[in-house]
C-alpha cells in the first residue's frame, strides 16, 4: 500500500507541478528531508489530490486561493505556474480567483497576488510553455 500510494501520488506530483519542479524538489531530497518528502507525496499527492470528488482543476483553484488568505507567495507562484503552464486554468480564471479573493482575504492581499501573477504570467508566456486551455 504504501509504495502504490507513493507511486500513484508522483504520478500526480508530476502532473499537477510539472517534471521539472518535481525533479528539482527530489534532487533536493536530503536525509533529513527524506521523509517529509515521502509523507507529502503519499498524503498530499495520493490521498488528497486523488480523491474523487474534485477534479485537479477545482483543487488548484482551492490551492490558489488558500495561499492568497496564508500570503505564501513561493507556493502561489508555483500553484500558478503550472496550472497556467498544464493549460488546466486560464489567465482569466485566475484573474477571477484573485478578484474573489480580494473580498474575502483583504484588497492587500489580492494586491500582491495580481502583481506575483504578472510576474508569473510573463514568464510563462514567454518560455512558450504553456499549453493550450483545456
Amino acid at each position: 500500500m504504501t509504495r502504490e500510494a507513493l507511486e500513484n501520488g508522483m504520478k500526480t506530483r508530476r502532473k499537477v507541478l510539472g517534471d521539472e519542479w518535481v525533479d528539482l524538489a527530489l534532487k533536493n531530497t536530503t536525509a533529513f528531508n527524506a521523509e517529509f518528502q515521502d509523507l507529502i507525496t503519499r498524503y498530499a499527492w495520493n490521498e488528497i489530490w486523488n480523491r474523487p470528488r474534485f477534479s485537479h482543476k477545482e483543487r488548484r483553484l482551492i490551492v490558489i486561493g488558500t495561499m492568497v488568505a496564508l500570503g505564501r507567495w513561493e507556493e502561489f507562484r508555483l500553484h500558478v505556474r503550472a496550472a497556467l503552464e498544464s493549460g488546466d486554468l486560464e489567465i482569466d480564471d485566475l484573474k477571477e480567483i484573485l478578484l474573489q479573493q480580494a473580498i474575502y482575504c483583504g484588497v492587500p492581499s489580492a494586491n500582491t497576488a495580481f502583481r506575483e501573477s504578472r510576474d508569473v504570467i510573463e514568464e510563462v508566456l514567454s518560455s512558450g510553455r504553456r499549453k493550450k486551455p483545456r
